[in-house]
């Protein structure tokens, strides 16, 4: 597939298509995708403080996070091994989608059978429990993202990434302001905790995934899906599986080992005349470099030695990448790449300092949680529907541009909104504007990102893609506080939006020869 626009659509046409089946279907899978996330950040967090435990503790469970930063890794064997029985019965798709639905509900509810509070042990398992959460709502994701691609056509993905985003916030509101409201109303505070509120809160927060299975369950399995053809006996796939798992525990260990000497050299480099926060981040950079270095050993040493045939691991992980190449040749594949790395960069690096900048002018938490937060999401979601009409009618280049044009021009509010000061009418407009410009954005982009992908290597392709278009912006991001101190806020949002200059450019330029290609 490529990412040529058809011709404009009536607004009839474009409004009527929200109410394709798969279109529809896509509300519910958002729903049971956005679910997890926040049960394991955010609400988890709160939990914790109330049983007694400690802010350095609570860090620990960023170890959940791994599951969505990495999904990639695994996402090939999403789209070459069947699951037992399941496969038979629902399809590919539909058989991978429903196994990991099921073991975030069971996530879920082992996490609400754990009490933290009675000590290091049960907080361990806590830990454990939440980072299979992350990975079993990684995986979800991983399959959601291929069967949107796969079961319907390139003019409705705009509109499918409309309603799975709406679902999607929908469920980040029940998962964080429901259950933190629920645990409250079940008798769970800071001065008096209750293990039972928390406990049934994530029973019910995990008996809504039923929302996802029922889906799963009615949906028709995507048709006209590749069979895979060298990996055909048990055995195959049990090697196939055991490789990866070595691997993986492979750079999972060598990324934990190497914290406790990495830890030691910073805490020696402190008060030394170095950028402390350039040598940290070099150094984190080692740790994953030596994580992979030791995960490629193992897997070359097991594949040397018969584990797997070389070709399966060819198959699986070279061919989605080097498909993506030969499709449209090195150069524009790398105008392609630089694009979908740099477009998010201007919202991204903004969105790490925005809860701190409102804090700054003043605002309350209860302010910030009411207008950023809630109304915020909701304008977002408006402004993903706004983004997918657009999308069918003008074409998905076109949005895209525009997508990257407003999130560079909302930045600028902010620069007024630092010079105004605290003031909730103005709040409330910056808010509007910049989110409704992120939901179109993300509309047109999760389309332009679906019509890149090739239908033999679906869920590997689109997980490199989704990795890749925040790698990038959440490590510049992780300089905006410095940019702050150094040069203040106005400066800083004006850097933001100049930022995405850039973008309006590659996104011009990936038309331009996009359109050549098709022509």
């Amino acid at each position: 597939m490529t990412p040529k626009d058809n011709h404009p659509h009536s607004w009839k046409e474009a409004v009527r298509a929200f109410f394709h089946p798969p279109v529809v279907a896509m509300l519910f899978l958002g729903f049971s995708a956005g679910l997890p996330i926040l049960l394991i950040f955010s609400s988890l967090s709160l939990w914790l403080r109330e049983a007694g435990i400690e802010r350095s503790a609570v860090t620990f469970f960023s170890w959940a996070a791994l599951g969505y930063s990495f999904k990639f890794v695994w996402a090939p064997l999403i789209d070459r091994l069947p699951l037992p029985i399941l496969t038979r019965l629902l399809g590919r798709r539909r058989a991978w989608l429903f196994f990991a639905q099921i073991s975030v509900g069971m996530a879920i509810c082992t996490m609400a059978c754990i009490d933290p509070a009675r000590g290091d042990h049960q907080l361990i398992l806590m830990a454990f429990a939440a980072v299979a959460l992350g990975f079993c709502s990684a995986t979800q994701d991983i399959v959601i993202d291929a069967y949107r691609i796969e079961s319907a056509a390139k003019e409705y993905q705009a509109l499918m990434a409309s309603t799975y985003v709406a679902g999607y916030r929908i469920a980040m509101i029940l998962a964080g302001a429901g259950a933190l409201f629920l645990a409250d109303y079940l008798g769970s505070t800071k001065e008096a905790y209750s293990y039972q509120a928390w406990k049934w809160t994530y029973l019910i927060m995990g008996l809504t995934m039923l929302v996802g299975m029922v889906t799963t369950l009615v949906i028709p399995e995507p048709q006209g899906q590749p069979r895979s053809s060298s990996m055909r006996g048990q055995g195959d796939y049990l090697r196939f599986l055991l490789l990866f798992v070595l691997a993986v525990s492979g750079f999972v260990l060598a990324f934990f080992y190497s914290g406790v000497p990495v830890g030691v050299l910073k805490q020696m480099l402190k008060g030394s005349s170095v950028n402390v926060h350039v040598i940290s981040f070099a150094l984190e950079g080692i740790r994953l470099a030596a994580g992979v270095v030791v995960s490629y050993i193992i897997a070359h040493l097991l594949i040397k030695m018969g584990l797997v045939h070389r070709i399966m691991v060819q198959e699986t992980y070279i061919d989605p990448i080097v498909d993506f190449f030969e499709r449209y040749g090195k150069g524009l594949a790398f105008l392609i790449l630089a694009l979908v790395g740099l477009y998010r960069i201007s919202d991204i690096v903004l969105g790490v300092i925005s809860n701190v900048f409102y804090q700054d002018l003043g605002y309350s938490k209860t302010e910030i949680a009411a207008v950023a937060k809630t109304f915020g999401l909701f304008m977002t979601i408006l402004g993903g529907f706004v983004g997918g009409i657009l999308s069918v009618k003008q074409g998905v280049v076109r949005i895209l541009f525009l997508g990257a044009l407003l999130s560079a021009a909302t930045n600028l509010l902010f620069m007024l909104l630092a010079n105004t000061g605290y003031n909730m009418p103005m709040l409330y407009l910056v808010i509007s504007a910049d989110n409704l410009a992120s939901g179109l954005a993300s509309a047109a982009f999760v389309a332009f990102l679906s019509s890149l992908t090739d239908i033999k290597f679906t869920a590997m392709q689109y997980a490199l893609f989704s990795s890749l278009m925040t790698l990038i912006p959440k490590i510049t991001g992780g300089y905006a506080g410095t940019l702050v101190d150094r040069f203040g806020y106005q400066t800083f949002f004006l850097i933001t939006a100049l930022i995405g200059m850039p973008v309006l450019i590659l996104v011009w330029l990936a038309g331009r020869y996009l359109s050549l290609k098709e022509s």
